[in-house]
């Protein structure tokens, strides 16, 4: 088992994760964060800090396509393992339904 980032991270990008990840398995796009399945070692850490409660056990049903795209993007996006700023209007995006349209696959900055 492994966690997985979903929807919700999309236009926010909280990383109060990556603050916690013990084994730094976060890897950071333009506008959300993804974990590499087989570098997360299911300790549970990051789920309750995040703020936009997007990061699920990939055991919750439905989470198929999220896991492959957290699979796909962190074999290519650079890591992170610090705490940044949110994305300026996160606060107005957390929550919103439909940003799975808004997904960029360009990559982040990492550390």
């Amino acid at each position: 088992m492994a966690y997985v980032v979903t929807e919700n991270c999309i236009l926010c990008k909280y990383t109060d994760c990556v603050a916690v990840c013990p084994v730094d398995c976060f890897y950071e796009g333009e506008n959300m964060l993804v974990i590499h399945p087989d570098e997360c070692i299911d300790c549970g850490v990051c789920e309750p800090e995040c703020p936009a409660e997007a990061i699920k056990p990939d055991t919750e049903p439905g989470l198929e396509k999220w896991l492959s795209l957290n699979a796909e993007y962190a074999k290519t996006w650079p890591n992170i393992t610090l705490k940044r700023d949110a994305l300026p209007d996160a606060k107005e995006w957390d929550g919103k339904p439909g940003k799975e349209e808004k997904f960029s696959a360009e990559p982040g900055t990492g550390d």
